[in-house]
């Protein structure tokens, strides 16, 4: 009598054990550099958020504030008489602080001593401050930031809410050009 003996077909269970591991460190790799992304589109996401406002204050001074800025986010998002349109966009004027990508915006300026109504029913300040704080920092970014009346975006590794001017530099953190 003949025996045959068939050959074993598959994988052993180290030869498995090997493949999962490589895909496990792979994954890793993968949700790391996954993360990297996520904070830098936040940040960046912050950073054009700030420049959209700068240039909203800006067109709200020149066109309806007699110079003078609008006082809060929700302000700016108000139409003017003049052209119904409204200097920002509704994502960042739903509220006087606002949530967006993953960073908490908020927006102050000093009163001035006369009461003078701007073309969209707003009481203008004479200068302004914004901050843009990660909403959970190391999650949602790792950086936070604030502009003024100067335009001038600084990024800090540490909160400016209430180190901002409304004018000039902060005490702390770097212009980002």
């Amino acid at each position: 009598m003949t025996t045959r003996h068939c050959g074993t077909r598959g994988f052993t269970l180290i030869e498995l054990l090997i493949v999962v591991a490589i895909v496990g460190i792979l994954a890793s790799l993968a949700m790391a550099g996954y993360r990297h992304a996520r904070l830098s589109g936040n940040e960046a996401a912050a950073i054009g958020a700030l420049q959209a406002i700068n240039q909203a204050q800006a067109a709200f001074a020149l066109t309806c504030g007699n110079q003078r800025y609008a006082p809060t986010l929700s302000s700016l998002g108000v139409p003017a008489t003049q052209t119904g349109e409204a200097f920002l966009s509704p994502d960042l004027t739903s509220g006087d602080e606002v949530v967006k990508s993953g960073y908490y915006f908020a927006m102050a300026g000093t009163p001035l001593t006369e009461q003078v109504q701007a073309c969209n029913g707003a009481t203008p300040v004479e200068g302004y401050q914004v901050t843009a704080d990660p909403v959970q920092p190391g999650v949602s970014g790792d950086r936070y930031f604030g502009t003024n009346a100067g335009r001038a975006i600084f990024a800090a590794d540490r909160t400016l809410f209430e180190h901002m001017p409304e004018t000039g530099d902060p005490p702390f953190g770097a212009e980002i050009r």
